[in-house]
């Protein structure tokens, strides 16, 4: 059950001005949820074992740079592992929770709260929002990476270190790795321990949260007992300079050294357009050229 009462603690001025721009920590009150009990995690993890695509689950050892397509996956079923937690050295990720009512109406309310902290309307902004649950052993790591989402993450159970970067220094994450990632890499951000000390380090507890802004790199070191967060985020529709990585990743293949995005609105504008047009182009041809009696999810782009 929700409460009428609100659901963050944040100061709003902070909040709207560092909000998809930095990382930052605030509290929250849904620690002791009863959605968030075992019981009914065990629940919502046999609901969502029953599509594959909204359920990820591994277990085995894994480093920090460790690409996610290289860590060990899991034969064993959700239940059967979620019995297992305390010892697996595994992840659980819940990819959409709000597949149901209850969760749904939870994910509802935190983005109305976020949406007036942050001074914005973003219903009109996002494409998909979800609320993701992860659960993981205790001391399991999980490697540096980035987003597409713009990410709102609550602690409700155990402890956690999560070490995030500011998006914008760029001997962290290059201009190439995120071209990559935009267009054909989901792992091209490159963890470089020599660059550590330049993450800010949270501790995250019960009732503590943190916001972590679209292609933040960050990873996280679990505590010693078991952890259970939530995961409020959202794509946006036209994800922020996504069409122009995408543009110079093409540039670059073809050996120009393309003009980063920020240095000329013009020149970003022009790409974004061009690599629109291409990819709606493409996407008509598939369309006239795909056999009657092919299915029409299969001819889906990822």
């Amino acid at each position: 059950m929700i409460s009428n009462g609100s659901l963050f603690d944040a100061e709003k001025t902070e909040f709207g001005e560092r909000f998809d721009r930095q990382s930052f920590e605030f509290r929250h009150r849904l620690a002791g949820h009863p959605l968030f009990d075992p019981e009914r995690l065990l629940l919502l993890a046999q609901a969502m074992s029953q599509d594959p695509k909204d359920i990820y689950y591994d277990a085995g050892t894994v480093g920090i740079g460790q690409r996610w397509d290289d860590v060990p996956l899991c034969d064993v079923p959700v239940d059967v592992l979620l019995h297992r937690i305390e010892t697996a050295n595994a992840v659980i990720i819940l990819r959409k929770a709000d597949k149901l009512p209850e969760y749904a109406a939870l994910l509802d309310a935190c983005i109305a709260e976020i949406q007036e902290l942050a001074g914005r309307d973003l219903r009109k902004l996002m494409k998909i929002r979800n609320a993701i649950v992860f659960i993981n052993s205790p001391n399991r790591v999980t490697s540096y990476h980035i987003d597409r989402e713009c990410s709102v993450l609550l602690q409700l159970r155990g402890q956690k270190s999560v070490h995030v970067w500011d998006r914008e220094d760029r001997e962290v994450l290059t201009h190439e790795e995120l071209e990559r990632f935009w267009t054909v890499d989901n792992n091209s951000a490159t963890y470089k321990p020599a660059l550590e000390g330049r993450a800010t380090v949270y501790e995250l507890r019960p009732g503590e949260a943190i916001h972590i802004p679209v292609n933040a790199p960050h990873w996280v070191q679990n505590g010693s007992e078991v952890s259970v967060s939530l995961n409020i985020n959202f794509h946006y529709h036209d994800a922020i300079l996504a069409d122009v990585y995408r543009a110079n990743y093409w540039l670059r293949r073809f050996g120009l050294d393309p003009m980063p995005p920020g240095r000329s609105p013009a020149l970003d504008s022009v790409k974004r357009t061009v690599y629109g047009s291409a990819r709606a182009l493409h996407h008509a041809s598939r369309r006239l050229v795909r056999r009657p009696s092919q299915p029409a999810h299969l001819d889906a782009s990822p």
